[in-house]
């Protein structure tokens, strides 16, 4: 029986411009749904009926049961010049937990993004701040700094990257990045989850950037292509939930976000998707 802490989140379920009244049917918690345009009005259908339904950052977000609260806010998607950029969906075999953590995991750029995201030798993670925000009951991790050769399609040269990544929500996480096109201000780089069961999702990669050149099929094309990356990784890590229980694996330095997202998850009852204890 699914939990009534995740019946009451708030998952994204298309990109709200490709809904017509065809829709599209998907699923979303193991259950089959439907997501179509009517009268101009977009709905999202279960077997129960319609599910509460609202409209931000370019996607549809459905809740299955009661919310729990109101849908967060980025606010840098209504800041003027910023170019909102839906880079459509990647279907992951993987816990939809694990697609957030593989997402704030820093660690791993020079060995999966090689040359892009990092580059041998700089591998080392030095050490930053994580913290449980109570006031707003989010996770987030401040001053993390790391050696880039490409840190977004318009940079030019490597660069070291300054980082805040927020998660704001069980299934989705927002990284605001160093804007090599604008310094003093931050590109916005977000994903969001669709737990289509326990062990399969779709990400929906969403960016809010400053970038007034590249064209938009290669700002596209370039986020899809650093997902397509970590598909790979994702898809064979071993448990196939995410493990909540601090004992099942030994996390290190660079792991702190990590850490604070599980616990924030255990704190909130969040357990789909994720594994209790050792099996």
């Amino acid at each position: 029986m699914i939990s009534q802490a995740v019946l009451g989140e708030w998952y994204p379920v298309a990109m709200a411009a490709l809904v017509d009244a065809a829709g599209r049917r998907t699923l979303l918690l193991g259950q089959e749904i439907r997501v179509f345009r009517d009268a101009g009005r977009i709905r999202v259908t279960a077997d129960a009926g319609d599910l509460a339904v609202t409209e931000r950052f370019g996607h549809v977000w459905a809740c299955p049961g009661t919310p729990a609260r109101a849908l967060f806010t980025i606010p840098e998607a209504d800041h003027p010049g910023r170019r909102l950029v839906d880079c459509g969906v990647v279907r992951v075999k993987c816990s939809p937990l694990r697609a957030v953590e593989n997402f704030l995991d820093i660690a791993h750029f020079p060995f999966v993004h090689t040359d892009i995201l990092g580059a041998e030798p700089h591998t080392e993670v030095n050490r930053y701040d994580v913290k449980i925000r109570e006031e707003v009951d989010e996770v987030w991790a401040t001053k993390v700094h790391f050696y880039q050769p490409q840190a977004a399609k318009s940079a030019e040269g490597g660069i070291v990257t300054e980082y805040m990544y927020r998660v704001p929500a069980p299934t989705a996480s927002v990284l605001y990045k160093t804007c090599p096109a604008m310094p003093g201000e931050w590109d916005v780089i977000a994903i969001f989850v669709q737990p289509l069961t326990e062990e399969l999702c779709d990400v929906w990669p969403w960016m809010a950037l400053y970038d007034d050149v590249t064209p938009q099929a290669e700002l596209i094309a370039f986020q899809q292509m650093i997902f397509l990356q970590d598909r790979s990784i994702l898809e064979n890590q071993i448990p196939r939930l995410l493990p909540l229980d601090p004992g099942m694996e030994s996390p290190t330095q660079a792991d702190l976000t990590s850490v604070a997202y599980r616990r924030w998850l255990k704190r909130r009852g969040l357990t789909y998707g994720a594994q209790m204890v050792a099996a």
